[in-house]
């Protein structure tokens, strides 16, 4: 009854009555970590749930230290030739310390907004029935509470349409509502309430990095921001005593809207010269809204916000139980590793969708390293995108989980990158197209960053960045796109590694000076380095690019193209990969001993996941090896790698030690001693590096995506790294694979049942999949296939559009 009644549902195409369960907290936030987000890509907040004081931290996507810099090295040429000579003679920490002169300055910090602070203290303090949550099905977070006979209610969210936060604050009685609300920031700014008592507040970003010492001079030389809050009022009366803040008494309700904007006018634009009047733009975005109530604004919300979320659903088991949905969350995270709840595995599933969401929409910057939530001055890495994994995890979840839009920024951002990256290639390495390196920042910086080449000098972010442009293409088929912002970019990047390639001693195509993202070896002089040549990742990626140029090519009708010949001729002449005398796979050109066998990077299995060069129906022997090189590096590590790794167990199809991973996952991090774990998850579900990283959440998704349902150009695998006794019976809707193909899929006793397949052109899938099960298909666009167990298909019928 269970999955005959899901595929009549899913036959409609509508949901089946199936809402992912809330994130649920038992009090207010102690702690940042136990606040909840909200976001519409650009403008977030983080809700703490207060009942005295209310706290919402805010963010907008666009608020960094500095400006643009100048990323090109004149001396590195001279430098880089040193470097160079030093590897090829094999000294290589001597080539290492050398590459210090490489680094470039470092990159720009993200800067909090500030905060909206409600103070409702007069109203007393005692206060049962406490409930706070973060329903995703509608990106709304609820606190509800009683004092005496009268229930307080206050409802939050982000809306992307009308680019504002909307708090409404009721009561079950009139006349209850008072409280005093004020806008504060951590950064340079002032307050003030306008003719429309409203609460202004103008602020400016730091022009460079020093944000302790700097000069007030400084400080008001960056990004300019402007904030405006506005408060309609049901009855009652508003007014301010201290031209800062306003205080409401006695109202029914009371709806405060948020806007902001900045200065901001683009990557390539000093603040300086920028001419966008922040404070204009928050007021233009707040005028637009004159005339919607509360429940006009919410439903545009809810349109614009359930037309993403509700793409995908997935069921792992029965539904959730009520006692289930009511447990906070931080007690479901700590029961986890006894009670293995599937329905906690879904949660977090969509809390990454969610975030994506939230965080990365069209016209907004990338979800950097916190997403865009961030409280402090100084966050972590400078929440700077680093792109030796965590960007690219970051839009992991972007295709498979049928959210191809939250990509647009990445792409915008990808162009920019080119830019200053053509620089940075012409005057560092006097190679032509573009490059860049492992951080980044708004200003779209493409030089090393300052410090230890072990991780700064790394020339491969760029090409890495570009394989989700040939992604991208594979799975929509938007030729259009293809042609106009992937190929201009892939062959930018593409140029750029024919000219870093040099030829080696023994013939082979070789990178450098190159490094293996953040991991040393011990050299034959017994001293740790970091430099030397060739790395498999370095080689994996210039594969992986290589292919997907030509691909690209041959569709556009480019193949002729002497940038296509150089690189059908390079192309073999790249080293292969090597398996090392442990039966891993080799790291480095040369088997050197590994400083650190645990090590949080998986770099060097990327021709696996997310690269396709190393597959178990092609390359059986290097799956091995990679399975081994996992086995070696251990199940610890931060929560990226935590969710890198089941991705990789995923592709070698071991449902077990995928499911390991998941499990390793739910630890609850106590945010007071967070040093004390690695990996982990916070009591709102944010991932731990520790301390907080986004990547994990979004990757997360990927991988969980990636247990259901794979593919190439040319096959479909349906549930390939199913745990089928941990999840014996369940339903995935709406998850996308490669050649525009939408798959739904419903397992019962561990065994598939039924998948509808579709797709609205034509596409390349020859082959369906399941276990050691192949069928050949043709998929015709426009039609849907319903197929069973077997993989014979049952029937069609046409596409509804």
């Amino acid at each position: 009854m269970f999955s005959g009644l899901l595929i009549v549902l899913l036959e409609l195409f509508i949901p089946f009555g199936f809402k992912a369960n809330p994130t649920v907290f038992s009090q207010p936030a102690k702690y940042w970590t136990d606040a909840a987000p909200i976001g519409n890509g650009r403008l977030g907040a983080m809700v703490w749930g207060g009942v005295t004081t209310e706290k919402l931290q805010l963010n907008h996507d666009t608020l960094w230290t500095g400006e643009p810099g100048n990323y090109t090295n004149s001396s590195a040429p001279a430098v880089l030739s040193k470097v160079r000579k030093l590897v090829d003679s094999g000294q290589y920490s001597q080539a290492n310390a050398a590459a210090f002169d490489l680094s470039g300055e470092h990159s720009a910090i993200y800067q909090p907004l500030g905060d909206l602070d409600l103070d409702f203290t007069e109203l007393g303090e005692s206060y049962t029935s406490y409930k706070r949550e973060l329903d995703l099905n509608t990106a709304c977070v609820t606190v509800s509470y009683s004092m005496g006979d009268v229930l307080y209610t206050r409802q939050h969210f982000s809306s992307y349409p009308h680019q504002s936060i909307i708090t409404k604050i009721s009561a079950n009685k009139s006349s209850s509502v008072s409280f005093v609300v004020s806008l504060t920031s951590q950064l340079h700014h002032n307050v003030s309430i306008n003719s429309s008592n409203q609460i202004v507040l103008e602020g400016t970003c730091p022009s460079s990095n020093e944000t302790a010492s700097a000069s007030d001079a400084d400080k008001k030389a960056g990004i300019k921001f402007s904030a405006v809050l506005d408060l309609q009022v049901s009855n009652g009366t508003v007014k301010s005593s201290d031209g800062k803040t306003l205080k409401v008494n006695n109202a029914d309700w009371v709806v405060l809207v948020l806007t902001a904007a900045s200065s901001f006018a683009g990557p390539f634009v000093r603040p300086a010269n920028s001419k966008v009047d922040s404070q204009w733009v928050a007021l233009r975005t707040l005028d637009k809204m004159k005339g919607l109530s509360y429940s006009d604004i919410y439903q545009y919300h809810l349109d614009d916000y359930k037309n993403l979320f509700q793409r995908v659903t997935l069921q792992l088991g029965n539904a959730v139980s009520a006692v289930t949905a009511s447990k906070s969350t931080e007690n479901r995270i700590k029961s986890f590793k006894d009670d293995e709840d599937p329905s906690l595995v879904e949660l977090l599933f969509h809390y990454g969708r969610y975030l994506l969401i939230s965080s990365s929409r069209p016209g907004t910057q990338i979800s950097n390293l916190q997403g865009i939530w961030s409280k402090d001055i100084a966050p972590a890495w400078d929440a700077a995108p680093h792109l030796n994994i965590n960007l690219q995890m970051n839009y992991w979840p972007a295709l498979p989980c049928n959210l191809s839009e939250c990509q647009e920024p990445l792409f915008d951002f990808i162009s920019s990158l080119s830019v200053n990256g053509s620089k940075t290639a012409k005057v560092n390495y006097e190679a032509n197209g573009w490059v860049a390196h492992q951080v980044t920042d708004i200003w779209a910086k493409t030089s090393p960053d300052r410090g230890d080449p072990l991780w700064a000098l790394w020339p491969m972010g760029g090409a890495w960045l570009c394989t989700h442009l040939w992604e991208h293409y594979s799975y929509t088929l938007d030729k259009s796109f293809l042609e106009n912002t992937a190929y201009p970019l892939l062959e930018g990047s593409a140029s750029f590694l024919l000219d870093w390639l040099i030829t080696g001693s023994n013939g082979y195509l070789e990178t450098n000076p190159s490094t293996s993202p953040e991991h040393a070896f011990i050299a034959p002089d017994g001293k740790n380095a970091s430099v030397s040549y060739s790395t498999t990742m370095d080689m994996a990626i210039i594969r992986e690019m290589f292919v997907s140029v030509i691909s690209a090519a041959e569709i556009l009708g480019k193949s002729q193209t002497d940038l296509v010949a150089k690189i059908k001729t390079a192309l073999p002449k790249l080293p292969p990969y090597k398996i090392a005398r442990d039966g891993t796979v080799m790291e480095w050109a040369l088997d050197f001993q590994d400083s650190e066998i645990h090590h949080r990077h998986v770099s060097h299995l990327f021709g696996l996941f997310p690269g396709h060069t190393i597959t178990p129906e092609r390359t059986p022997d290097l799956c091995k090896a990679v399975a081994n090189s996992l086995y070696k590096r251990g199940v610890e590590g931060p929560g990226w790698s935590t969710v890198w790794k089941m991705t990789l167990w995923a592709r070698l199809r071991s449902s077990e030690h995928a499911y390991t991973m998941v499990k390793h996952l739910f630890d609850l991090v106590d945010p007071a001693h967070e040093s004390d774990y690695e990996g982990g998850l916070y009591s709102n579900l944010f991932t731990a590096h520790p301390p907080f990283q986004i990547d994990a959440n979004y990757g997360f998704s990927a991988g969980i995506a990636e247990i259901l349902v794979q593919s190439t150009e040319q096959e479909l695998h349906l549930l390939p790294a199913l745990p089928r006794e941990k999840w014996p019976d369940g339903c995935v809707k709406g998850l996308k694979a490669r050649g525009m193909v939408t798959v739904n899929i419903c397992w019962k006793k561990g065994q598939l049942h039924e998948a509808l397949v579709w797709c609205n052109d034509q596409n390349n899938i020859e082959r369906l999949r399941y276990c050691e099960q192949v069928a050949t298909v043709s998929l015709l666009g426009g039609k849907v296939y319903r197929f069973g167990a077997d993989l014979k298909c049952l029937k069609t019928w046409p596409l509804k559009k």
